[in-house]
């Protein structure tokens, strides 16, 4: 149970000038640099890009970057104008400053529709600036969409199709139309290219701003985002580009978090935390913000669901790719046990697998979770079990897994399905509230994937099948007692 990136890192520089809550940045030096990014005072918008504030019903954050130091940046919303927080990031490998801004618009109205525009006053397309339009989330028990993949990528010298299969993927969420899109790390794989890093960064930024201007595209950390030189946890590229919802521990802010749409709570983490690679960085303060916050949820019968993203997965049988994290199956399996998390969210090992509901898991070795049904019916009641989600499947070279092998194996008993006829696709989530107090809710899955892509060819496609379906039911919070639940005995 391995991993494919290094772990010591040097400290790296993160300039901020940014406020409290969801503009807040990681813990910031204050000094200036004596130079720019790029030649020139351009301050163009460009990598726009939206993720929820904290209320997601009434705020999104809008953030970008541009070439040059901005004059001004701002984002117009009808007759109001929200100005931007600045952040400079110094690249440690290169030294070269990227500027990005954030911008939070709040005091908006649940379920409304608005369009924005981005510009500055040193912006080239000032007379047109750029624009989009954003959702904002309904509110109380409504149906909702959101879309899910990790390991983007994007054009690099290690796989030179990487930009056209990432630029289909991109395209691929536009296609469902979800309110959100969940990036389950593994976002741009600048470490990749250390000499090239902020140029990475750009080209990812542009590649999905295609969709990530016209919906929030909420991501977590992933391996790759460790970066030597650039910050604690080599985090501080991955910092600087977004803002996201505020986790009450401000010196690990945007590190993790949590975000609450209709009757789903979504719990974004940070693996590297204790997965085997970086283990411990928080602590343990990430471990106690998690059991805290999925007690809140299932403590508050408004709430039905419980989804957890991260990137490393608890439940992985590829022996090619990295596997299973015994970290996470340690710290965190018990937990998702205890409060009933519905469904896991992850990335990390290139392609697609989905597993039985388990719960409770071996005393020994792996660790393994129990199934409990191995019976795929394609209806499973996540009140009796977990479902995790292999779902490496965005845009990264499919190949790359190969270079990577679990250190113990196991016979994944808990294992229902993986795809193994291609490295891309994308699930689609459609959430149904149920109609009655006490009633059931459920959440429909369905998988899509890109047959006919073929990296080492050059061949990406834009022609999505689907894969499977299936339902996740449960009842609903509002006409049951809940308690935690004590786990099954070790076997």
């Amino acid at each position: 149970m391995s991993d494919d990136a290094a772990c010591s890192l040097p400290t790296g520089q993160l300039l901020a000038v940014a406020t409290t809550g969801p503009l807040a940045a990681a813990p910031a030096t204050s000094a200036r640099p004596a130079h720019r990014g790029r030649p020139g005072a351009d301050g163009t918008p460009e990598q726009i890009h939206l993720t929820w504030g904290d209320d997601p019903t009434r705020s999104v954050v809008v953030s970008w970057a541009s070439p040059g130091q901005a004059q001004a940046p701002r984002v117009r919303i009808g007759q109001r104008v929200i100005h931007a927080a600045e952040r400079g990031h110094l690249d440690g490998r290169t030294g070269e400053v990227t500027w990005t801004y954030h911008a939070l618009v709040d005091g908006l109205r649940p379920g409304g529709t608005y369009g924005y525009a981005v510009t500055a006053d040193n912006d080239a397309n000032a007379a047109d600036p750029f624009s989009a339009t954003f959702s904002t989330a309904p509110e109380g028990r409504a149906a909702f969409r959101f879309t899910s993949f990790g390991d983007l990528a994007t054009p690099n010298a290690r796989w030179a199709s990487s930009y056209g299969r990432s630029a289909y993927a991109v395209g691929a969420v536009e296609i469902f139309q979800p309110l959100f899109h969940l990036l389950n790390g593994d976002l741009a794989d600048a470490d990749l290219n250390p000499a090239s890093q902020p140029q990475v960064w750009r080209d990812f930024g542009n590649n999905i701003q295609a969709s990530a201007a016209n919906r929030p595209w909420m991501p977590v950390p992933g391996n790759h985002e460790v970066e030597f030189g650039n910050g604690e946890q080599g985090l501080a590229s991955y910092l600087a580009r977004y803002s996201l919802p505020a986790n009450g521990v401000p010196e690990f802010a945007g590190r993790w978090y949590q975000f609450r749409i209709g009757t789903v709570a979504f719990v974004c983490l940070s693996g590297d935390d204790v997965a085997y690679q970086l283990r411990g960085f928080s602590g343990g303060a990430q471990t106690r913000w998690l059991e805290a916050t999925l007690a809140a949820a299932r403590g508050d019968s408004s709430i039905d669901w419980v989804v957890v993203q991260f990137h490393q997965c608890a439940c992985s049988s590829s022996q090619a790719g990295n596997g299973s994290d015994l970290g996470i199956r340690q710290e965190w399996l018990p937990l998702f046990d205890r409060y009933e998390v519905d469904l896991v969210l992850c990335g990390h090992d290139r392609g697609y697998e989905r597993s039985f509901p388990v719960r409770g898991f071996d005393s020994a070795d792996t660790l393994r979770p129990h199934p409990v049904t191995v019976v795929d019916s394609g209806v499973f009641d996540t009140s009796q079990g977990t479902v995790h989600l292999v779902l490496g499947c965005g845009g990264s070279d499919a190949n790359l897994a190969a270079s990577c092998r679990a250190d113990a194996t196991e016979a994944a008993t808990w294992s229902a399905r993986r795809d193994t006829a291609t490295g891309y696709g994308v699930a689609v989530f459609d959430v149904n509230p149920g109609a009655e107090a006490g009633g059931q809710t459920s959440i429909t899955v369905r998988y899509y994937h890109a047959v006919d892509a073929d990296p080492a060819q050059g061949t990406p496609t834009d022609d999505y099948s689907l894969f499977e379906t299936f339902t996740l039911v449960r009842p609903r919070s509002d006409g049951r007692r809940w308690h935690p639940k004590e786990p099954p005995p070790a076997r």
